[in-house]
């Protein structure tokens, strides 16, 4: 998404967007690793669904993941008051305070029965996007392998390309849970990958990894000398009763791999921009020495704040999921009512949809925008095996969830 002030069509008349050519003729060359990176498909998205919000209509946004809820008023007025702390005005220390590494050990020691030792497996990190694309340019070479699922999240990819690595796809498919099969990995490919992603609960496919996925994870990495990263940003959204697992509860999680946790989802804190890496000590310590050249950690009172989240009453927490749970539930009892059948999520705050047949993801998505006024993410978005599905996600109330599905049953599509 472009967070530039300029809107697309400033940004494409603007004299450095002609071939990098000024006014005067001088000419600013990008380095090679910028062209590099991966298209950002969800721009266009963003544009057309503003084009109709442009014309007047109602639109009904389904197409991102950004929370819709405010932060609990306990952890905004931590922040009010730390703000007045003359201390967090100064730089703070390099790697961020102890408090709040302390405090993440606690939170995963309570909630997960996870030990860490705050100073050598845990890293903050400026929000979990930052930290998963860091671990990229940690511990990748150009022409490394990094194996990465498919459909997955996109800026996985962006880590890569800045590394000057390859990547190979793990394909999610529904006939296996929407879980990488490793034995149908190529042996090339596995010889040469230093790195893999995992994502569960799961975007986009919306699926919960069980225990033996994470140990067959384990094992399959320890064999290969593959460092795992476990992307745990929808770690606390887990329906029907079943919590979500983490990769770090399972034996010899620590000796392959770390965790990224984001407090972004948990405590409807996206804005806040403050994430964790868990895990493995010696890639916490490669992530700070990155970090340590780059940042100098967190605003102090937002240290502050993000202690007082995880340290407080978790009320808000267990009310969000179950929020999320009765708009899933009131979701997919509308797609029922209009013939849409799709398996109902098992974690996260997406819903992942089978397209009509006769539709690419991409027109199916053009089509409810154009004629329901409706924003769902085309699934090619996230790979290529996220063609034939869309991503909806549960951040409008009910009601506006079951209004727009009650305009996409008028279009009769799925008689």
């Amino acid at each position: 998404m472009n967070h530039n002030n300029q809107s697309a069509g400033e940004a494409a008349s603007s004299p450095i967007a002609h071939a990098g050519r000024t006014n005067t003729g001088f000419q600013i060359q990008p380095a090679e690793r910028m062209s590099g990176l991966p298209a950002q498909f969800f721009a266009g998205l963003v544009r057309k669904a503003n084009e109709q919000i442009s014309l007047g209509y109602d639109v009904i946004n389904l197409g991102q993941g950004n929370p819709d809820r405010p932060t609990p008023p306990h952890i905004v007025k931590s922040l009010q008051e730390s703000a007045e702390n003359p201390l967090y005005h100064k730089y703070p220390p390099f790697s961020g305070y102890s408090f709040l590494k302390e405090a993440i050990a606690a939170r995963y020691r309570e909630d997960y029965g996870v030990h860490l030792d705050p100073e050598t497996e845990v890293a903050i990190l400026f929000g979990g996007k930052t930290g998963l694309v860091e671990i990229s340019q940690c511990l990748l070479n150009p022409g490394d392998v990094c194996l990465v699922p498919d459909p997955g999240y996109p800026d996985y990819w962006s880590g890569v390309a800045l590394a000057g690595a390859e990547m190979a796809f793990m394909p999610l498919r529904e006939d296996h849970a929407f879980l990488p099969d490793y034995g149908s990995l190529s042996e090339e490919d596995v010889r040469r990958a230093k790195l893999m992603f995992i994502n569960y609960p799961n975007n986009p496919t919306a699926a919960a990894a069980p225990a033996s996925f994470y140990d067959d994870t384990i094992e399959f990495a320890a064999k290969n000398g593959i460092v795992v990263a476990s992307d745990f940003a929808y770690g606390a959204i887990g329906f029907d009763g079943k919590r979500p697992v983490s990769f770090l509860q399972r034996p010899g999680a620590k000796e392959v791999g770390v965790e990224f946790y984001t407090l972004s989802k948990t405590y409807n804190m996206a804005g806040w921009r403050v994430g964790f890496a868990l895990g493995n000590p010696e890639v916490i310590r490669i992530i700070n020495l990155m970090q340590d050249h780059m940042y100098v950690s967190l605003f102090g009172g937002i240290q502050a704040a993000a202690a007082a989240a995880l340290t407080g009453p978790q009320d808000c927490v267990h009310e969000l999921c179950s929020m999320y749970e009765s708009r899933r539930n009131a979701l997919f009892g509308a797609l029922d009512q209009i013939g849409w059948e799709a398996a109902p999520s098992q974690a996260s705050f997406f819903a992942w949809l089978p397209v009509p047949k006769k539709y690419s993801s991409a027109e199916f998505s053009d089509l409810l925008l154009r004629e329901a006024k409706v924003v769902v993410a085309p699934g090619i978005g996230f790979g290529k095996h996220g063609e034939g599905y869309v991503r909806l996600g549960l951040l409008t109330p009910e009601d506006r969830l079951v209004e727009a599905v009650q305009r996409i049953g008028a279009l009769h599509l799925f008689e």
